[in-house]
């Protein structure tokens, strides 16, 4: 993509520099992939800082969006792009990605009137970056993309004027030669043959903003080094056997989640975790924070988060699924036949799900998971044949995207269009592996289809609706997602929602309550259906922080 070359940091810039990181990154993701053999060979750095920058991009594409006239200020735009990497982000080399970013917005979104910085702002904005991210780190390894980091701070310090063009050129100059230089401060690097892969991928990242300001692509930085046979007479120490190579070994589980909670409550939460494992990564502030650890007590793990806080969007990955420690050697893992990964608007749900054996991808209100999460979680699942269930109509075509992306890797992936969690579990319900594929996806698709799906929410604003005109607070009910009825009480409109939807007979109904849902609701619909539908059986559900007050199926 030409860009139109400037000398200064505003909002638009920041907008280039996201779409074109996410360009480089998805084009060296494979190869960041597999070179990853530090703290974790677990195969998906590349991945897992395309994700991250995928999601800094759709929340500055958002700001712009919202802007009907003119321009979001460049404090919207780096606070954005810093948010979006947070919530997004994914991994070790994710996690402390997310905080450079948030580093460069601390600077960049000091005066919110400031239209654009020049080179001296983004010279410092690049410090910052640096020693922050090193202070989110527990126990800083040089040798990583914290040293990466740090030559690009170091190097833009070094240039002269206030052009962003030069200071991002040293910048990425800096990094390129720390990058080249990390086998030798890493012996599993070393072993291995090849340079840190978070470090490789801040170096893509860097390279996006030099084409930003001069419209010049940066040169290709290659994952693979020479390698240097230890106890020869380039390599008279003997690299293999290095005494203080880092993480030999090492925790079962890599634990990540979202945090609300104080900044004292999370200091105290560092030194607790801190003691249960290794790799920890707090980033984050102003009361949302990303924890990322390396554990062998997962529970543990998210305990000590329930303790600061509020913890979500848990993420628990066995390493022992495909991955080993630090040592460069890979752990095969069988790929099972056929799987499930479904999106759920809720814990609650994630868990059902979960038990039911599928694989579940958690989307916060107003935070739909990019189809580069819904990739990697088919990946996760690591089956030969993967059943995909959206559950929201809005993922539609992410989801499309997804699926494609998946059969494109050599993954066979049914895409059932499900428009509501009720839907999935109904389909979840008649799911059976030992089926030939194409029989257990017209089953599900039928099961799915036969659904009739409701929620009952809380207006946010006033708007027109095909019900007529709703105000801010008045309690909605949807079938089918769209409003059928306006009202002021939870419970009665729960009980006309659900009078409409057996108005066309059903046999079971389903009910997901989100945590912010009436105690009695429950329980008076239940009281509902028995009494009044007397061949109707009704089932229940805590969906947890869904969104949705209540969600019904009926079948």
């Amino acid at each position: 993509m030409a860009q139109v070359p400037q000398t200064f940091f505003d909002a638009l810039a920041v907008r280039t520099w996201c779409g074109l990181a996410l360009e480089s990154l998805g084009r060296a993701r494979e190869e960041i992939d597999a070179i990853n053999v530090y703290p974790v060979a677990d195969g998906d750095t590349g991945t897992n800082l395309y994700l991250t920058v995928e999601s800094a991009a759709a929340a500055v594409e958002a700001v712009f969006t919202a802007y009907d006239v003119g321009k979001p200020t460049l404090a919207d735009a780096v606070r954005a792009m810093a948010h979006g990497a947070l919530i997004g982000a994914r991994g070790n080399s994710g996690t402390i990605l997310a905080q450079l970013l948030r580093g460069m917005a601390q600077v960049l979104a000091a005066e919110r009137e400031t239209a654009h910085t020049d080179g001296t702002g983004l010279r410092l904005a690049l410090r910052t970056a640096a020693d922050s991210a090193r202070q989110a780190v527990a126990h800083p390894v040089e040798g990583t993309v914290l040293t990466v980091a740090s030559a690009a701070a170091d190097a833009a310090g070094a240039a002269t004027g206030d052009d962003c063009g030069a200071i991002a050129r040293a910048a990425f100059d800096g990094a390129r030669a720390a990058l080249a230089a990390t086998p030798g401060q890493l012996a599993v690097l070393e072993r291995a043959g090849v340079v840190d892969a978070g470090g490789r991928g801040l170096v893509a990242v860097l390279g996006a903003l030099v084409e930003t300001f001069t419209g010049e692509a940066a040169p290709v930085v290659a994952g693979a080094v020479t390698r240097v046979r230890a106890g020869t007479e380039d390599d008279p120490a003997g690299a293999e056997d290095c005494a203080d190579d880092p993480g030999e070994g090492g925790p079962a589980f890599e634990v990540i989640y979202l945090l609300e909670a104080e900044d004292a409550a999370v200091a105290r939460l560092r030194d607790r975790l801190d003691a249960l494992g290794d790799s920890l990564v707090v980033v984050g502030g102003d009361g949302l924070w990303n924890v990322h650890v390396h554990v062998d007590d997962a529970g543990a793990a998210v305990e000590a988060g329930v303790e600061a806080g509020r913890p979500y969007r848990i993420r628990i990955t066995h390493f022992g699924a495909g991955a080993a420690h630090s040592t460069g050697e890979r752990t095969p893992r069988e790929r099972v036949q056929r799987a499930v990964v479904a999106v759920v608007p809720g814990e609650g749900l994630a868990g059902l799900y979960g038990e039911a054996g599928a694989t579940t991808v958690l989307a916060r209100p107003g935070e739909p998971p990019a189809s580069g999460e819904l990739v990697q979680a088919v990946r996760r699942a690591h089956a030969r044949e993967v059943v995909l269930l959206p559950n929201d109509a809005d993922l539609r075509h992410t989801a499309a995207a997804a699926a494609e992306q998946a059969r494109a890797e050599g993954i066979r992936v049914a895409l059932i269009p499900t428009r509501s969690a009720v839907q999935g579990i109904a389909a979840l319900a008649v799911h059976e592996p030992e089926r030939r594929f194409d029989e257990d996806v017209v089953s599900m698709t039928s099961a799915a289809g036969a659904t009739r799906h409701a929620e009952v929410a809380v207006a946010e604003h006033r708007s027109w609706t095909s019900a007529g005109i709703c105000q801010a607070g008045d309690v909605l009910g949807l079938i089918d997602g769209d409003v059928a009825v306006i009202g002021a009480d939870v419970t009665a409109v729960a009980e006309t929602v659900l009078d409409r939807m057996l108005a066309a007979g059903g046999e079971l109904v389903t009910l997901v309550l989100g945590d912010d849902a009436p105690e009695t609701i429950a329980g008076h619909l239940e009281t509902r259906v028995r009494e009044t539908y007397l061949a109707v059986d009704t089932v229940m559900y805590r969906g947890g922080r869904q969104g949705a007050l209540l969600l019904i199926g009926v079948e």
